[in-house]
């Protein structure tokens, strides 16, 4: 044998294609089993459909689209003290705008298990309620109501830093 010979190596075994059928079949179950623990949790903690029937929801979408900018109405959200605040406003004076009827849901962008509905109280133009927010990404999800029965839907997002 000469130094150059590379089929040849003291001690070990040959590279069969048994080998590399059962390296290949290992490597291929890693992806497999990765992607399927994925997809169950990604589909465990999916909340759901939005609406029934996206086609029926869709009818209306401009008019009630149109209603609501007609509004000119602009919402934003704080916490501080493990307090959230949403201050609406009209957009073009800055001044605190008549809310007849609010409905929101405080949760994550990414699944349900920490929504929760605040008990909201009115005073002085805004909305406050008591929250125990972790830090991180949040969303406001809110349907408000105009003293004329103008539904107002936004999805507000609240930064809580750490």
């Amino acid at each position: 044998m000469t130094p150059h010979d590379t089929d040849y190596k003291p001690g070990g075994k040959p590279l069969t294609g048994f080998k590399v059928l059962m390296i290949a079949v290992g490597a291929f179950g890693v992806i497999i089993t990765v992607n399927l623990i994925l997809a169950y949790n990604a589909t465990r903690t999916f909340p759901g459909l939005e609406v029934q029937n996206s086609y029926v929801a869709s009818q209306n979408f401009n008019e009630e689209l149109a209603a609501q900018l007609a509004l000119n109405w602009d919402v934003s959200a704080t916490v501080t003290d493990d307090v959230l605040t949403l201050a609406f406003t009209d957009a073009t004076s800055g001044a605190p705008v008549q809310v007849a009827a609010l409905d929101a849901t405080l949760g994550r962008a990414t699944h349900v298990r920490d929504d929760q509905t605040p008990d909201f109280s009115y005073a002085g133009g805004m909305f406050t309620a008591p929250v125990d927010l972790a830090p991180g990404n949040w969303n406001v999800r809110l349907l408000a109501q105009a003293p004329d029965g103008t539904e107002f839907r936004q999805r507000v997002v609240l930064r809580v830093p750490r």
